[in-house]
């Protein structure tokens, strides 16, 4: 609000000057010029009287002459008047106009307007830095699940697709390079409700610039990075505190998954996908020769998988750079590069350019020579999907899917994290396990996900822990409905973090303590019921015992009576 003050003074000074001077001129004038009054009288003029005719007259209400008929030489100083005024006012009202057109007092006012809109939220709200293609996504999975965003992207092209964007949680947008400290803290990074702060620019050193000041203004805020290099992930791990997403290492590890897994893949996308989706197919990659077109970033994370299991390729590349000794320089385009690849003895092909039409005429081609192959293709641009769907992949790497569903993850349950980390040890027996248990509560449908906190700030928490501690609560009660405990919840434990030691699935009987997290799966609502559980004494009581506690006043009033008289009357007697 400042800067808006500060260049309305600086651009509107003279103007308001000479708009002052022009009335002050006008109302001395009329009052020095003389007048007679009905008995023809001479009189002149008041300054009220002046400032009064002056105000009506500019702003060409015209009640009239008054309190007398104008002389002529009033009349004369009015006309002159007139004109005066109408000179500063078109003087002062063009000066508004350019004002209000120029860009600095444009920024300064949007700035003001986003400030407003950033403070207003009163719910979590995650910071974004930057709207290409996976910021886009991420807004829009980040809306979808309920929380408000806070958008800063330095181009106005891409940040003009928000301005058009219906959102249900409240956005809010500025243009603004996210590496200014100034703008993060405009984005409300020192607010209490700011739950974490990813920056997704397509520059390494841009996001490492990002998480570094995010990091010092907040120490407590979450902050997550997208990187591209070794080098800048070191980087940022050095730091500390601050979440690193490699989204060409991500898939990566999925189709490693694929290779070695692929029942676990399907578990972790089922358990990360979009809530009420349905339910992900099973990938199975073939272990055998590959053919890799595009050695660059992603072709290189896909060979290294390749090579960690133990299976053969061929890169083919353009660029000699890339290819290395034992890669073929040419395209992928060509039948000559293909069948040197081994196309012919190979089970699967990896079409990795950085552009769209090249991966879909590569898999076209590839399946020419041979039809039965297992294809991976690379999706570079949102707008292209049309082209992808053509080549009829059995995996597909979208960039922005990878990195929004991996970021909603990080952020909002990281426990699923750590589970799905923890369960990758497990093998693919274990995982069809887990999967038909969850299916048996919830059904096929993409479940949702949540962690419950068992802190003893809250009100179930604190007397199940601290004032009445018998009889124990146990994970099954958390499992109940705590208006009906009859009625079990549709939801499956997943994961106990307890004094440091994580449990995968525990079992229902399993006793809770201060400090506990779980992690559930299962239907919408539950969650609201499990927290209304943690934060109602009542319902505590009621799910251990059985025995519903008394709601009014004079329910509890009543029953701590009785709860004395039986006090008393189980109490020895003075001569037992």
């Amino acid at each position: 609000m400042n800067d808006i003050l500060i260049l309305i003074l600086r651009r509107l000074r003279m103007p308001i000057v000479t708009l002052v001077a022009v009335y002050a001129i006008a109302i001395f004038g009329l009052v020095l010029m003389p007048g007679t009054d009905p008995d023809g009288k001479p009189w002149h003029m008041s300054v009220f009287d002046a400032f009064y005719v002056m105000s009506y007259t500019a702003t060409t209400i015209g009640f009239g002459e008054v309190p007398y008929p104008y002389s002529y030489a009033q009349r004369l100083w009015m006309t002159v008047s007139i004109y005066l005024t109408v000179i500063g006012w078109a003087y002062t009202l063009g000066s508004v106009f350019a004002l209000a057109r120029h860009p600095a007092f444009r920024i300064a006012l949007g700035r003001h307007r986003f400030q407003a809109r950033v403070r207003r939220m009163t719910d979590p709200f995650f910071v974004v830095c930057g709207y290409g293609q996976s910021g886009r996504r991420l807004v829009t999975a980040l809306d979808e699940i309920g929380f408000g965003t806070v958008v800063l992207e330095p181009d106005p092209d891409r940040a003009r697709a928000h301005l058009v964007r219906d959102t249900r949680q409240p956005s809010a947008l500025l243009v603004a390079d996210a590496r200014s400290p100034e703008a993060l803290d405009l984005a409300g990074l020192r607010m209490p409700n700011c739950a974490g702060l990813v920056a997704l620019a397509g520059d390494d050193e841009v996001n490492q610039s990002i998480a570094i000041s995010a990091r010092v203004i907040s120490r407590e805020t979450q902050v997550l990075a997208r990187v591209k290099s070794a080098g800048a992930r070191e980087t940022l791990e050095a730091v500390g505190d601050v979440f690193v997403v490699d989204p060409f290492e991500t898939f990566a590890v999925n189709f490693g998954m694929a290779l070695r897994q692929p029942d676990m893949l399907r578990l972790e996308e089922w358990l990360s996908g979009v809530p009420g989706a349905d339910p992900p197919p099973r990938i199975e990659a073939p272990r055998g020769h590959w053919v890799i077109a595009g050695y660059g970033r992603f072709g290189r994370s896909v060979a290294r998988v390749l090579e960690a299991a133990g299976l053969s390729y061929r890169a083919i590349d353009l660029d000699a750079a890339h290819c290395g000794e034992d890669g073929i320089l040419g395209s992928g385009l060509a039948k000559e590069a293909m069948v040197e690849a081994g196309i012919g003895e190979a089970c699967g092909i990896v079409a990795a350019t950085d552009v769209d039409a090249n991966n879909l005429a590569i898999v076209n081609n590839a399946r020419r020579l041979k039809p039965d192959l297992f294809v991976v293709v690379r999706q570079n641009l949102a707008g292209n999907r049309s082209l992808i769907e053509a080549a009829r992949a059995d995996m597909e790497f979208v960039q922005s899917v990878v990195m929004s569903n991996e970021i909603v993850q990080l952020l909002t349950t990281p426990l699923l994290n750590r589970f799905l980390m923890l369960a990758r040890s497990r093998d693919d027996a274990w995982s069809v396990g887990v999967a038909a248990r969850i299916r048996d509560r919830v059904g096929e449908e993409v479940p949702h996900s949540w962690t419950i906190d068992c802190d003893p700030s809250l009100l179930g928490a604190r007397r199940a822990f601290q004032e009445r501690p018998d009889p124990p609560l146990r994970l099954a009660h958390l499992l109940r409905d705590p208006d009906d405990p009859t009625r079990a919840l549709n939801a499956m434990p997943l994961l106990l973090v307890s004094a440091g030691r994580d449990v995968l699935l525990p079992e229902e009987q399993t006793t809770l303590h201060a400090g506990d997290r779980i992690l559930f799966a299962g239907e919408a609502g539950v969650e609201g019921l499990q927290r209304r559980t943690l934060g109602d004494d009542g319902a505590v009581d009621y799910l251990r015992t059985g025995i519903e506690p008394p709601r009014t006043w004079l329910g509890r009033l009543l029953a701590g009576r009785q709860g004395q008289g039986v006090a008393a009357a189980q109490a020895p007697g003075p001569g037992s």
